[in-house]
């Protein structure tokens, strides 16, 4: 098992964390400023909640949000240079935090340097009157739309987001030689956007490539829905985001329905056998844990369904804090998950600490016993608003009882081995 699939990690959306403009107007708005060096200083903080893995969003230059990249060996200037990027390395790795980079190569910006050439060409063939197409090497596909248009591959049907040709050699090339050029330079793991949008025979090809010049390499995939384990077997990414137990966390927990997150536990073992799942109760696309659920009670239990199940557990920035923020459609509707820290931690808000002291305890829970990473659940008891299940380590040589009622103040128990006195209790208003 790879040794960062161990990690509590912590994920931070760099351009709004770091207070960069996301939609940058002018020339003086895209100049370079070193904002990444304000991530460093939140590095204890960060270890101080038990998180030793740093997963950072898109950092390299894009127009606007980071997902539409112009150069994939530049980072972006709203967050610095090469040079503040190496500063931050450096400070991970002297504290022993692993770093986690968000490599969008489903698609990139229309200002992606080799999209305007071939669309350049693809409006010459049209005009001369040729045949529009691509060759086998092209990096895009463009064809004529039916009002007789130029048109190309884009993603989500987004203008600004052309898809590339993942058949095109220079596509797997080019996917290689970014991924390896960075972590030649101190990268741990890559966290691969909209994986599962790209075909698996992409990622079996570019993936071995990587992992021969880098034998530690680590990728994690994006995946909304479908057949994980098959995704994982034939694409050979090591492990993809969990969206069926975050959805079954909030919405059981929200709705009094504890039958959702038990089916889903079972789905989430059988997933187990084939693969470590990346767990999350938040990150920088869905509305925030906060907002879903409300009750401050009941959150303090979807931290401890996180911490308690198998699975590589990641914590969003904000999250935390128990910060709310309900994403919507639109321009600018992912802005309010994806806000500005301040540049120390000492100038956060008292609001919310209870929520981080809470991730610390859980974390440490966790990071105790790290048999808890491919962990089963066994339920023992299930009703509507009442839950009990044990987590079992593999080699069944240790075991965790987790008990969780909503009635009255929602609070959990957990229990190690056969005690009959809580390890740990949880209940908001006892944090």
């Amino acid at each position: 098992m790879n040794e960062m699939s161990r990690r509590i990690w912590w994920q931070v959306y760099p351009l709004g964390f770091c207070g960069a403009p996301v939609r940058p107007q002018s020339d003086s708005e895209r100049r370079c400023v070193p904002r990444l060096d304000r991530l460093v200083n939140w590095l204890d903080y960060m270890e101080g909640m038990g998180c030793d893995g740093l997963l950072l969003g898109p950092i390299f230059t894009s127009e606007t949000h980071g997902y539409d990249t112009v150069d994939f060996y530049t980072i972006d200037p709203r967050l610095g240079d090469d040079q503040t990027f190496g500063r931050l390395v450096t400070a991970c790795h002297e504290r022993g935090i692993a770093l986690m980079l968000d490599g969008v190569f489903n698609h990139v910006g229309r200002a992606f340097p080799e999209f305007q050439r071939e669309l350049k060409r693809a409006q010459d063939e049209m005009e001369a009157g040729k045949p529009v197409g691509h060759d086998g090497d092209d990096m895009f596909s463009f064809s004529l739309a039916e009002d007789g248009t130029l048109d190309y591959e884009k993603f989500e049907g987004h203008a600004i987001l052309p898809t590339f040709n993942h058949d095109a050699p220079r596509v797997a090339d080019l996917v290689t030689d970014v991924m390896a050029h960075w972590m030649n330079r101190g990268v741990d793991a890559w966290r691969l956007d909209a994986a599962m949008t790209v075909p698996t025979t992409f990622w079996a090809k570019v993936l071995p490539r990587v992992r021969r010049e880098v034998p530690n390499a680590w990728f994690m995939g994006e995946a909304i829905h479908g057949d994980f384990p098959q995704f994982v077997r034939d694409s050979t990414i090591d492990t993809v985001t969990q969206y069926e137990l975050w959805k079954a966390i909030w919405s059981s927990l929200k709705d009094g329905n504890f039958f959702e997150l038990d089916w889903c536990l079972k789905r989430h073992d059988t997933f187990l056998e084939t693969f470590t799942p990346q767990t999350f109760i938040g990150n920088h696309d869905v509305t925030r844990i906060a907002s879903q659920i409300q009750d401050e009670e009941k959150l303090a239990l979807a931290a401890v369904i996180l911490f308690t199940v198998g699975g590589t557990p990641s914590i969003y920035y904000g999250d935390e804090r128990a910060m709310k923020g309900e994403k919507t459609d639109g321009v600018g509707g992912d802005d309010i998950v994806r806000p500005e820290y301040p540049d120390t931690p000492e100038s956060l808000p008292d609001d919310g600490e209870w929520m981080y002291r809470l991730t610390r305890q859980l974390a440490g829970l966790r990071s105790a016993r790290p048999w808890m990473i491919d962990a089963t659940t066994e339920p023992t008891l299930l009703e509507n608003r009442h839950y009990a299940y044990d987590v079992k380590a593999r080699d069944g040589s240790a075991k965790l009882h987790v008990d969780m009622n909503l009635d009255e103040t929602p609070h959990a128990d957990i229990y190690e081995g056969g005690s009959a006195e809580p390890l740990l209790h949880i209940e908001h208003r006892a944090n």
